[in-house]
């Protein structure tokens, strides 16, 4: 077992091969997807953004050098980099990754899909002298090998088919089944009572549950324009909300594309955010997401 690690660790397979091509290749695609989404919102979340600008750097970097240097760790750290990625977004959808919650979109289908392939793909290639004997290092070796030692590379292509399947199926089981939202103000026993709470020394305008109200920098008086991917991240606040004791400013109505009504507050339409997981929490305060920036809604009373 120690040779192999040294095989897979040490040794280079060719420069030019058709894995290293297609794995950098994937690599580049998943490195430009999250490129997009930072440069479009996501650099302006709390650690999310950070660790989207090092996927980025990261991904273009392992490209570069798994076709330049051949090298089996170089291959072997893309599969690890690809696997990596896609746990993550995993976890962003099913339980949130540091304060933040990921919803399903087609971006986000798309890069599981690739970061699957870029594992399958780089993986394989990592083992891939082991199985095929392409260099002539490992033909003058062979003669010196065990029946064993021959099939591990067939098995560890085995290995890396069936991780690869398994990290699929996770994949479709998380964007089938994305993590319940937070239900929208007014949809409780509650009641649609917005309410005053400090929250970082400021007074703030909070739903009936305590969750931090937002409004949408983009919004038209009158008019929302958070719709799709942009409402299950921020869904709308219910229609006809009442002000509780010492909330000030005019609440009404707009009707929503579909008929539904939203809540506003001094003509700004309400919303929510999916980040925030309960009363005191605002992470979506000044986030630059879904179009436009996001702020809290400061009021009198308390």
């Amino acid at each position: 077992m120690i040779r192999v690690v040294e095989s897979i660790m040490g040794a280079s397979v060719p420069r030019r091969s058709l894995y290293g091509i297609a794995g950098a290749a994937l690599l580049v695609a998943s490195g430009a997807i999250h490129l997009d989404l930072y440069l479009t919102g996501y650099n302006s979340i709390p650690t999310i953004g950070w660790l989207f600008l090092l996927q980025v750097i990261s991904a273009f970097v392992l490209a570069v050098a798994i076709p330049a240097t051949g090298l089996r760790l170089a291959y072997a750290s893309g599969a690890a980099f690809a696997i990596g990625t896609l746990i993550g977004y995993l976890l962003s959808l099913w339980i949130g990754l540091f304060g933040f919650t990921e919803v399903r979109t087609t971006a986000g289908i798309v890069a599981g899909i690739i970061d699957v392939a870029a594992f399958a793909v780089l993986a394989a290639g990592a083992v891939s002298g082991l199985a095929l004997g392409q260099h002539a290092a490992s033909q003058r070796a062979a003669s010196h090998r065990t029946t064993s030692q021959r099939s591990t590379g067939p098995r560890l292509l085995q290995a890396i088919g069936a991780a690869s399947v398994v990290a699929l199926a996770l994949l479709i089981a998380a964007v089938s089944t994305p993590r319940t939202q937070p239900a929208a103000s007014g949809s409780t026993s509650g009641g649609n009572i917005l309410k005053a709470r400090q929250i970082g020394g400021v007074n703030l305008l909070t739903n009936a549950q305590g969750l931090t109200l937002y409004w949408f920098a983009p919004d038209k008086p009158g008019k929302s324009v958070c719709y799709g991917d942009c409402a299950a991240y921020w869904p709308p606040v219910a229609g006809h909300a009442t002000a509780g004791p010492g909330v000030t400013g005019t609440i009404g109505t707009i009707t929503r594309t579909g008929g539904s009504t939203q809540a506003t507050y001094d003509g700004h339409p309400l919303y929510t955010y999916i980040g925030d997981h309960a009363p005191g929490q605002d992470g979506g305060n000044n986030v630059n997401l879904n179009g436009g920036l996001w702020h809290d809604v400061p009021v009198s009373g308390g």
